[in-house]
């Protein structure tokens, strides 16, 4: 079987490659510039003679004389094997239904070895099933159609594009040699010239197009010829291996942010007396970079809590960096015991100065179980959401600034209630925006989950996150903060007790304090050691009020199933701290004995005006 005229080429392309000098790659502007003199020039008006006087000689055509190219013969002059034979790439022809090996060039031998003409695919080239080749290379026969799979790898460790293109024999063409060789080209020649005098259109041999249908494949037989596929090759194992070092390093670099981001969230949650906290954290897909979502809950003193939860924008190791600042500086505003707005205004600055390029959300609320609510700031933060006993969920809403880091915004404070057997939730945009929808219907879905969710905090929020869809492939950084205040009934709530006494000043408030904590610390059953510290605490801060403040004055006492709380407030305020008193001082010793006999101490500015300061033992077990 001879394979010259086996083509395999593109549709629409011409047969006949464009004549080219070494002035234009234009073909069309062939016909204005000097040919190589070899002879007299022919009169205009001549066949053989100039363009211009009507005549289309092609100056490749070799029946009419013309001279060949100075650097090389012309693409005409060569066998279909010899260019194919010549081409780094793999190539490999086979033909019929079984895919029967017609033939393979050297760089395919040189990569798989010598494959014998004849044999069938499936038994010769296991290559080609490696690639898993073989059920693509029916499809191509069937349809007619070119198919092209990337980066497909072999057992040998390379990889390699591939291309199967359909390829059609006209049965005329086995009239010439069966051994493979090209037929003599003053043959070809003379056959053209008995067809017409030029071999443009003569040629036996059609290419596989991609327009061809299925039935040309089937029918081809029929016609008088044979149907093949022609594999073609590309090693890329050079790309293969770039872009599998590239799919690596990014892989290093997410585990890395993910490693820094759950490194700087909280190992483990503070859980606050009076209430019950459960949070999540999910990490993005493989195909989205870690992002800046953090949430913290921090004990203030006197059973008081802050929650927050916030989001840098970005993502990577930068925005995970940017959120572990803010995260520490909420820490470290939060213990100064300020307002929500406050502790905003603060952060406002400081993430300006950490990365003007950044900028981040966030939501601070602190919650008060003598009040039972929440009171809260937001930056550009999604609304907190409460769900009441009852089912009913209440979104709060204003008031909400711009995010942090832009700067000239002065923050306020609102509230919301959160009474005995509500659960509030807080959340990043990553649990309730789609691309698909806006972001108050993500919001309103979230509702909907929460007014159904019960059980434990933990249970509630793999609820949420089940519920709005959340998966390991999600694209976005998702944190998720739920806070439970229980109804406490039975043994639970004789645990919780609270008790208060206002204070009008004068001489006789002091011992008036200390009475009525011995009676209240007596009846809670506390051991009388304790007893005897609570009351010398009480007497101290009611001391320190009368002296450097003002009324009104109020001592509250409350007892938790940990702790027992002291506080005293006035209507001054300046804080009180510790110092150290000279032996001569008859005065600036109360601060130190509280601070020396008690658990823990501080002292806070009400938003009413004035101050509050406690103090806290914790109860034996």
């Amino acid at each position: 079987m001879n394979f010259t005229r086996w083509s395999a080429r593109l549709p629409g392309t011409q047969r006949r490659a464009a004549a080219r000098d070494d002035r234009s790659s234009v073909p069309s502007a062939r016909a204005e510039y000097a040919r190589p003199e070899t002879g007299p020039r022919p009169p205009d008006g001549d066949p053989g003679g100039d363009p211009q006087g009507g005549t289309d000689h092609d100056p490749l055509d070799d029946s009419h004389g013309a001279v060949s190219r100075p650097d090389g013969p012309a693409l005409e002059d060569l066998s279909a094997r010899d260019i194919l034979g010549q081409l780094p790439a793999l190539v490999a022809l086979v033909y019929g239904p079984d895919h029967r090996i017609a033939y393979v060039n050297d760089a395919y031998a040189a990569a798989f070895g010598p494959r014998p003409a004849g044999a069938t695919a499936a038994e010769a080239m296991p290559e080609l099933d490696e690639l898993s080749l073989l059920p693509l290379m029916d499809q191509v026969l069937r349809s007619g159609t070119p198919r092209t799979v990337k980066s497909r790898k072999a057992r040998s460790g390379n990889s390699y594009t591939v291309t199967c293109t359909p390829v059609h024999r006209d049965r005329d063409d086995e009239s010439e040699a069966d051994d493979g060789t090209p037929p003599n080209r003053n043959d070809r020649n003379d056959r053209n010239d008995k067809g017409g005098g030029s071999n443009k259109g003569t040629r036996s041999t059609k290419a596989g197009r991609g327009s061809r249908n299925s039935r040309d494949s089937r029918d081809s037989k029929g016609r008088g010829g044979e149907s093949g596929v022609l594999v073609y090759a590309t090693d890329v194992t050079d790309h293969a291996e770039a872009a599998e070092r590239l799919r690596a390093s990014e892989r290093r670099h997410r585990e890395t942010a993910v490693t820094l981001q759950r490194s700087l969230l909280p190992q483990e949650l503070e859980q606050p007396d009076d209430l019950r906290i459960a949070a999540t954290y999910q990490p993005g897909g493989t195909d989205a970079a870690v992002g800046g979502d953090w949430y913290d809950v921090i004990t203030l003193g006197a059973g008081r809590t802050a929650l927050v939860i916030g989001d840098v924008m970005g993502r990577g190791v930068r925005a995970a960096a940017v959120m572990g600042q803010l995260r520490t500086a909420v820490r470290a505003y939060a213990r100064l015991d300020l307002s929500p707005h406050e502790v905003l205004q603060l952060l406002d600055g400081l993430a300006a100065e950490i990365d003007a390029s950044q900028i981040a959300t966030c939501a601070y609320a602190v919650h008060d179980p003598n009040e039972g609510r929440l009171v809260y700031a937001s930056a550009g933060h999604l609304p907190i959401l409460v769900c009441h006993e009852d089912g009913t969920v209440h979104r709060a809403e204003d008031p909400t600034g711009p995010p942090l880091g832009t700067g000239g915004w002065i923050h306020t404070s609102g509230t919301i209630a959160l009474p005995p057997g509500s659960t509030a939730v807080l959340y990043t945009d990553g649990l309730v925006e789609r691309r698909s929808e806006d972001i108050d219907e993500g919001v309103a879905a979230l509702e909907r989950a929460l007014s159904g969710a019960k059980g434990s905090p933990q249970v509630v929020c793999d609820r949420l996150i089940r519920s709005l869809g959340v998966t390991a492939e999600h694209d976005d950084d998702v944190a998720v903060l739920v806070v439970q205040h229980p109804a406490r009934t039975g043994a639970s709530a004789e645990l919780f007790h609270n008790a208060s006494l206002d204070l009008l000043g004068g001489i006789e408030a002091a011992p008036r304090a200390r009475a009525f904590a011995t009676g209240v610390l007596t009846s809670w059953r506390f051991p009388v050691e304790l007893c005897d510290l609570g009351v010398l605490a009480a007497g101290e801060l009611v001391a320190n009020s009368l002296k450097h403040g003002t009324p009104p004055m109020r001592l509250g006492l409350r007892r938790t199933d940990r702790r027992l709380i002291i506080e005293v407030t006035d209507g001054d305020d300046h804080l009180p701290r510790r110092r150290r008193a000279d032996p001569a001082d008859e005065a600036g010793r109360g601060i130190s004995i509280v601070a020396t006999i008690a658990s823990s101490w501080g002292s806070r500015r009400t938003p009413g005006g004035g101050k509050a300061v406690w103090c806290e033992f914790a109860l034996p077990h």
